[in-house]
């Protein structure tokens, strides 16, 4: 099982790693908030143990970035005692709470617990349109049979769209949950990389049929059967 640690403090990570590589856990480690996302995209863990007082983005902003498009159990290991700030956290979406100084057992107890609630990667759906496969769990395009290379943003980024199929994403929570919460006013990052997944997976991009942009709002996937919107089409943009 592949393990996540974010914490700003050098030797709790190395303490961790050695504790849980030595229970035969795969460790993957981010000393700041900014760190563990990007971390939690590329790497795939099963579980995100995490701190709340984080630099770049506090903990409760990656667990509210995180709950944007996985389930992934989160555990927090927090110095703050207070009852507010486990309140805060569980409300964001962390699925557990443990307070600083904790025994390694009480640790590797609570990290069990989660895994059981891990679904199994079977779970994940494969979501097809036109000639394209997507694999959600094995992070896989296919597009009439030939695999499809697409950079980690641009994975995301459909992730985010194909997970909320026939909803209007906007922008705002795209820039949010692909590259963060400073970033919510660059909607030039989201033009380009839209253009480029439609170059790579549209029939014709110029006139775009699975990933539509509402004007002014943000975009939308529309999978083969289902309507751009409810009660009424949207019509498409290249946007």
């Amino acid at each position: 099982m592949k393990i996540l640690i974010a914490d700003d403090d050098p030797q709790i990570l190395r303490a961790l790693r050695i504790t849980l590589s030595a229970r035969g856990y795969d460790v993957v480690t981010a000393a700041d908030g900014t760190a563990a996302l990007s971390a939690a995209i590329a790497d795939h863990p099963d579980v995100v143990v995490l701190d709340l007082g984080m630099p770049g983005l506090t903990g409760i902003e990656v667990i509210q970035a995180l709950r944007g498009w996985t389930t992934i159990p989160i555990l927090v290991v927090s110095g703050r005692t207070e009852s507010w700030d486990k309140v805060e956290a569980l409300d964001a979406g962390a699925d557990d709470y443990v307070t600083k100084p904790f025994a390694a057992d009480e640790l590797l107890a609570r990290l069990r617990a989660l895994s059981r609630r891990t679904p199994a990667a079977t779970d994940e759906p494969t979501i097809s349109f036109g000639d394209v496969v997507v694999d959600l769990a094995a992070h896989r395009v296919t597009r009439a049979g030939a695999a499809v290379r697409l950079t980690p943003t641009e994975w995301r980024l459909l992730e985010v769209l194909l997970r909320n199929s026939g909803r209007l994403v906007t922008r705002e929570t795209l820039l949010t949950e692909v590259w963060g919460p400073q970033y919510t006013t660059d909607t030039g990052y989201l033009r380009l990389y839209l253009a480029q997944l439609r170059k790579k997976l549209e029939p014709n991009p110029s006139t775009p049929r699975y990933l539509l942009t509402e004007a002014g709002m943000g975009y939308r996937f529309v999978g083969d059967g289902l309507p751009a919107t409810p009660g009424a089409p949207s019509a498409p943009s290249a946007e």
